[in-house]
């Protein structure tokens, strides 16, 4: 039984090998150490200077249309008013979860930098954490804005983090392009922010750049599927799965809260309290990208992944039935008892309540039997064979029957090369035991 042994160790000679040749050595160490300083300094000045004009930003009550943003509207401020809440509170509200976002993610690319600066990947994750965790929230747009002294670093530290998140995509986990075409097609991204950043002034928005941006992104998710399943070792698959679970939780719940600003209806829309809870929402589910980055960079515990994989799928899941049905049920309810009993919103609120509550526990079951069934097959087939083996285990007297079932359990579900059973021979037991016995008595009576 030495295949998961052996397949450690060649994952590990394989990984000590590539990072052999992805190594930082003398004079662009040190220039690449002096950069990533010089950067994180940059961007510390930029943030004392621009979170004044941040604030003012913020504060400034957006009139006439298109006001989705951070800013709130006209009627939001007017509503806030009335609970004694000013524009100058929110601004101030929402500016600290923007410095919670920037610092921890300055700090992640601290550490990564700290610990692994002399490895490219892990230098290159670094200064895209550092620059983008800069980039997305406010300061650095409202001081370009209000002050444009500042335009031209502030581009540079743009440019930076949204090219170098997208870079992420072709590059990680071991800092090559593959399949090496890929490398072409980060040029070309590399080149196209360039162009408009620096001599258009700003970031594209227009519908051919958002075309070329998806199409970018969506070669790096090929690019990451493609190094999954043909290039990657076990350490490197892990590493993957990490980063991938980050970035998909943050997009998703970026795109949940972008989808529901625009089906909710308005009176919910133009709440003054929805950017209290929106807008941190976004800075809150984004900084799932540099926890996982850091743990798989870091390659702390990398390996319980799967289970988390597991729990988010089973409960997500469980979560959204559980809420169609919740909200179904008071529907139909409220429909059926309409004329009947006067409080019927109080009374489909409780028999919804109770029927969620007792739909929980099966309902959980169902779900994590069909995602183990069509995500984890072998794990899930694992489990059926050794509860098998256990209830025959009870059974079953014929030790040769025994030792057949327990080596066929043990290469079906760890799969080995080759796998032995070893018993002890009881009639040597027993002999021993018996040869022990007169020394034994000997003992005694001599020391009697």
């Amino acid at each position: 039984m030495n295949r998961p042994a052996a397949s450690t160790q060649l994952a590990l000679s394989d990984e000590q090998r590539n990072a052999a040749n992805t190594l930082f050595h003398g004079y662009w160490l040190v220039l690449v150490r002096l950069l990533w300083i010089a950067l994180a300094a940059l961007i510390l000045v930029l943030y004392v200077v621009g979170f004044p004009a941040a604030f003012q930003y913020l504060k400034t009550v957006c009139v006439g249309g298109g006001c989705n943003g951070p800013q709130l509207s006209l009627v939001q401020a007017r509503a806030l008013e009335a609970y004694s809440l000013s524009p100058d509170f929110y601004a101030t509200y929402l500016l600290m979860f923007q410095l919670l976002f920037a610092v921890v993610w300055f700090l992640v690319a601290t550490v990564i930098f700290w610990r692994k600066s002399n490895e490219r990947l892990a230098w290159f994750v670094s200064l895209m954490l550092l620059t983008f965790g800069a980039t997305f929230p406010n300061p650095l747009f409202a001081l370009a804005q209000q002050q444009p002294i500042w335009r031209l670093p502030i581009n540079v530290v743009v440019f930076l983090g949204i090219t170098s998140i997208v870079l992420c995509f072709y590059l990680f986990p071991d800092g090559r392009f593959a399949p090496r075409w890929t490398a072409l097609v980060g040029l070309l991204w590399l080149l196209g922010n360039l162009f408009w950043i620096f001599l258009m002034g700003s970031i594209a928005t227009t519908p051919l750049w958002n075309f070329f941006y998806l199409g970018v992104l969506g070669l790096g998710v090929f690019a990451q599927i493609y190094r999954y399943l043909r290039v990657s070792n076990a350490i490197q698959r892990q590493q993957t799965k990490w980063v991938v679970y980050g970035f998909t939780i943050a997009i998703l719940a970026f795109l949940a809260l972008n989808v529901a600003g625009l089906i909710l209806p308005s009176s919910l829309r133009q709440s003054p309290f929805s950017p209290f809870v929106v807008q941190p929402a976004y800075y809150v589910f984004i900084l799932f990208i540099p926890v996982s980055i850091s743990i798989a960079i870091l390659r702390s515990h990398l390996w319980d992944i799967d289970l988390l994989i597991n729990r988010t799928l089973v409960y997500s899941t469980l979560t959204g039935i559980l809420a169609l049905v919740y909200i179904g049920l008071i529907i139909t309810l409220q429909f059926l008892l309409r004329g009947i009993i006067n409080q019927r919103n109080d009374v489909a609120i409780v028999v919804s309540t109770l029927a969620i509550a007792a739909l929980f526990q099966p309902l959980r079951h169902g779900i994590q039997q069909i995602i183990d069934r069509r995500f984890y097959r072998r794990k899930y087939d694992a489990t059926r064979a050794l509860a098998a083996f256990s209830a025959t285990l009870r059974d079953e007297v014929d030790l040769s029957q025994l030792s057949e079932q327990l080596l066929a359990v043990v290469q079906e579900t760890m799969q080995p090369t080759h796998a032995s059973l070893w018993l002890r021979d009881p009639q040597q037991y027993g002999q021993r035991k018996t040869r022990r016995l007169p020394r034994i008595d000997e003992e005694e009576k001599v020391a009697q």
